[in-house]
């Protein structure tokens, strides 16, 4: 990466991030105990979940929920946790 360059623009730092922030998960759906009730209740649906700018948005958002431990942390729209509340849709950046 060049000086000065944003992380994202260099070759791989995207993948990089991804790769670094998903074994953050506290649920992930390859789970053995992954429960069937936790579908239906993702980062991506919830009320407080505010996907970030870019392409990265696309897959990771930041917590609001101050009943989460998550709060104010990216999160995977994948995952979840028992602070969800249904944003009656998938939240994408072009929403917001």
């Amino acid at each position: 990466m060049e000086p000065n360059e944003h992380a994202s623009r260099a070759p791989g730092g995207l993948n990089a991030i991804h790769e670094r922030w998903i074994t953050r998960l506290n649920r992930s759906t390859d789970d053995p105990e992954y429960r069937e009730e936790w579908y239906g209740t993702q980062c991506g649906g919830c009320r407080h979940w505010f996907p970030i700018a870019g392409r990265l948005g696309t897959d990771y958002g930041v917590c609001a929920n101050m009943k989460s431990q998550f709060d104010g942390t990216a999160r995977f729209e994948h995952d979840g946790c028992d602070g969800f509340e249904n944003a009656g849709a998938w939240v994408i950046p072009s929403d917001l």
